[in-house]
């Protein structure tokens, strides 16, 4: 009688699925509704590595050509900031980068 040893596989995690992916931009559109701090504000909110003054730059550069990058992510987590942009009144898309 033969023993078969078990096989081990290698476990993926969702850090390692995530940088598997590939990115997604997360932009912001501009909106003639919203105030300019509110964008500020939640930018910030929900993305939180960024700082104000990263913040009010995405903010102006939306502002003055309608749309900006706010940040590079997995496609989960991209879509995670989006959510909560729109959930916050702002238009917000994601799509490959």
């Amino acid at each position: 009688m033969t023993t078969v040893a078990p096989v081990e596989t290698p476990s993926v995690t969702t850090e390692g699925q995530e940088r598997l992916e590939p990115p997604y931009a997360v932009i912001l559109h501009n909106d003639d509704v919203n105030t300019m701090q509110h964008v500020v504000e939640s930018l910030m909110r929900c993305v939180p590595d960024l700082t104000h003054e990263e913040a009010a730059e995405v903010m102006l550069e939306a502002h003055q050509n309608g749309q900006a990058r706010v940040v590079m992510a997995p496609h989960a987590e991209a879509a995670r900031y989006r959510n909560c942009l729109e959930s916050r009144g702002l238009t917000a898309t994601i799509e490959p980068a």
